[in-house]
């Protein structure tokens, strides 16, 4: 298992996810049209708490951190990573106010860096094929299309 640390880098810090962030991701995460290429809806402060509760228990392969906006001093998306052998399957999502302004590119990068720092051989997203922000971002991060599919998304990656 690897320890989930804090990832700073110059414009924002990724932290450990912890449930008592949910009051404020609720709000990050209100916007219905961030589902639009992952689909689902919304949650409550009190659905993502016990959401972020099953996160933090969960398998020792479950990465998950908040990202915090060092600008604006406050929660403004996430970044996941889940690891099994050696491959790191990652997501980002930055709420809707915050995006155009490079959070998500340095959010993945920071993340891919981190996870090829700790010896992670290969490097998964999956995206929607008609979401050019989040291919621009895995682009960024150094992943590339692939010819698989998964579930209606195209599968990107980086291998060492």
């Amino acid at each position: 298992m690897l320890p989930i640390d804090t990832i700073e880098t110059p414009v924002l810090t990724l932290l450990p996810l912890r449930a008592e962030y949910a009051d404020e991701m609720a709000v990050v995460l209100s916007d219905p049209g961030l589902y639009t290429f992952t689909g689902g809806a919304p949650l409550t402060a009190g659905e993502l708490r016990a959401r972020y509760e099953r996160l933090i228990a969960g398998p020792p392969g479950w990465c998950n951190w908040v990202v915090w906006s060092c600008e604006e001093e406050l929660l403004v998306g996430y970044v996941q990573a889940t690891i099994d052998d050696g491959t790191a399957e990652i997501a980002w999502v930055i709420g809707t106010p915050w995006q155009g302004r490079g959070l998500a590119t340095a959010s993945a990068k920071a993340l891919v860096d981190w996870l090829k720092r700790r010896g992670i051989g290969t490097i998964v997203a999956h995206i929607h094929p008609d979401h050019a922000a989040s291919a621009a971002v895995a682009t960024s991060a150094g992943l590339r299309p692939t010819e698989r599919w998964h579930y209606g998304e195209v599968r990107w990656e980086w291998t060492a």
